[in-house]
């Protein structure tokens, strides 16, 4: 490509892109030329007739390369921007999604004293609720080392890591307002359905959970059941999961199986029951 325009090195990429059943591939190539050449988007569309600088070429051919491979956009650049932050991504953990922000958006409205963040992965959620919510103390949880690197990455160079404590596992001990949750949810009966993205690049254990896609949120949600046991009538913390299309009646149904008295589910912008909400929970003894 060197020696070529933008506007040419983004038709060829465009073209290749394409061909290789990339599903945006016009934002794709803009966005990693772009990384190339160290400007926005919009500068260049501005002057699609600017020189490609031979090693901006050099960089932006290696990274189209890797996109053909269909490896995501945002383990190339190795970030993705998750409400008003950038979070560092690679493939130890899950990219964020826009629905995810549904969980942020709960703990704005029901603002908790303490969250936990359940899967944390990159830390999206847990990073968000502590820069939004500065009063509010958060606890994030990953049962992955490698997530627990990157979300620590991510918290100090966001200068959020005195805001935040990290823990392996899943349920810690201590007392929470509100639990929040992304854990896995795809059906192994729909991981060959998935774009290559998902199925060759992103943590297969981060995604599959079982063959109805429920097996993470069954015990977690027995697992609150068990560690959050009402207090004077009232549950000692809400129970908030994002699901997968279709999952939403069966999660609900699983809440009120473990004896969560009101129990909400939430649109995304899609209009995809997304979220599932638990609280109220009675009393029970532990199994």
């Amino acid at each position: 490509m060197t020696g070529s325009s933008v506007r040419e090195a983004l038709g060829a990429a465009v073209d290749g892109l394409r061909a290789a059943g990339v599903e945006d591939p016009r934002l794709d190539a803009e966005l990693l030329l772009g990384e190339a050449m160290g400007c926005g988007r919009a500068a260049l569309v501005a002057d699609g007739g600017a020189e490609v600088p031979a090693s901006a070429a050099r960089s932006f051919g290696e990274m189209v390369r890797r996109r053909l491979r269909r490896e995501p956009v945002a383990y190339i650049l190795g970030r993705k921007g998750f409400r008003n932050l950038e979070l560092e991504v690679d493939s130890r953990v899950l990219i964020p999604r826009p629905e995810t922000e549904l969980l942020v958006e709960l703990a704005l409205e029901l603002q908790p004293a303490r969250v936990l963040d359940v899967g944390t992965g990159s830390g999206a959620v847990a990073l968000a609720v502590a820069d939004e919510l500065p009063e509010c103390a958060v606890t994030a949880t990953d049962t992955s080392p490698g997530a627990l690197e990157v979300v620590r990455a991510n918290a100090k160079r966001l200068g959020l890591a005195d805001r935040i404590d990290f823990v392996e596992g899943t349920l810690p001990g201590g007392e929470f307002d509100l639990v929040l949750a992304n854990l896995p949810y795809v059906a192994e009966r729909d991981w060959a359905s998935l774009q290559p993205e998902v199925t060759q690049w992103e943590p297969r254990e981060a995604l599959l959970a079982g063959p109805d896609g429920l097996d993470a949120y069954r015990a977690l949600i027995l697992d609150c059941g068990r560690a959050f046991p009402s207090q004077g009538g009232e549950t000692s913390a809400a129970v908030a999961v994002e699901v997968g299309e279709g999952q939403a009646e069966a999660v609900a149904g699983l809440m009120r199986e473990s004896g969560f008295g009101a129990v909400e589910m939430r649109r995304d912008l899609a209009g995809i029951e997304r979220i599932v909400i638990g609280s109220s929970l009675a009393g029970r003894e532990a199994a």
